[in-house]
């Protein structure tokens, strides 16, 4: 790829040290970090936070990036925040603010006075609520400052061969969840459940939306013929989790499906 916003970030970076990276073992935040380790090496730690919303796969994965990579790493386990029990429009905005300050208080607790995180360019609109809380906390974001895309990502992340390359993106469970109903536990567990099921049997892009005791799933358009060929077992194996309804979202897989419809 073109190296010029590598070399840019790598300014960034030494410029900025020692760094707190907000690391989710996704394919952003394990480049900054992998990244990170290579410019600063014992100036940098990571750290992830763990709330009921978090798939405890993604939380496994983190910890076993961060000790491939030899990076110190600290988790941060927390409760259900009571600001998103009714799972709120604004709950990208809401979780940001309150679990990044929490990340900041235990960062500065450690001597890492400056937190990173992993967003780039293509989250700039899509995620606008989340990067404003992000500003308010003073948590900055390198791969947007240099100029970073998602693809630039990938591509660098393949060149150094981290095995996040290809990973599909994992937005918080409260995603498959309806906005403004209350968020049981029991709901996030199921639908954990579910999708692990379904990403074993190798729909890699997947969700499970939850309305009630429906499922609605969503895969890859190339890869409903093969999800209705598979529903016997398929519908099986989510009424075993407690679901009543199995259903396929013929639109297929797409990002903020539970958004309300504007007006």
């Amino acid at each position: 790829m073109d190296q010029e916003p590598y070399a840019r970030l790598v300014d960034r970076l030494q410029a900025l040290q020692p760094v707190a990276i907000a690391f989710s073992g996704g394919v952003d935040s394990t480049l900054l970090l992998d990244i990170a380790r290579e410019v600063l090496g014992e100036r940098v730690m990571a750290f992830t936070v763990v709330t009921p919303y978090m798939e405890r796969k993604e939380i496994a994965d983190a910890i076993a990036l961060a000790r491939e990579l030899g990076v110190a790493h600290q988790l941060i386990e927390m409760d259900m925040p009571e600001i998103l029990r009714n799972n709120p429009e604004d709950r990208c905005y809401l979780c940001k603010h309150y679990l990044f300050g929490k990340l900041l208080e235990q960062a500065k607790t450690a001597g890492f006075p400056q937190v990173l995180e992993g967003s780039n360019l293509d989250d700039v609109e899509r995620y606008s609520l989340g990067l404003q809380a992000l500003r308010e906390r003073k948590i900055l974001s390198p791969f947007i400052e240099t100029g970073f895309t998602k693809a630039q990502i990938r591509q660098l992340s393949r060149e150094r061969n981290l095995p996040t390359a290809e990973k599909p993106a994992h937005a918080c469970l409260l995603t498959r969840l309806p906005i403004g109903e209350r968020v049981a536990m029991e709901d996030l567990q199921r639908i954990e459940e579910a999708e692990c099921l379904l990403r074993e049997k190798a729909y890699a892009q997947v969700r499970v939306r939850l309305h009630g005791r429906l499922a609605r799933i969503e895969v890859a358009p190339a890869q409903r013929g093969r999800l209705l060929e598979e529903a016997p077992a398929v519908i099986q194996a989510l009424e075993d989790l407690g679901f009543r309804y199995v259903t396929l979202d013929l639109r297929g897989y797409q990002t903020g499906s539970m958004n309300p419809i504007p007006g």
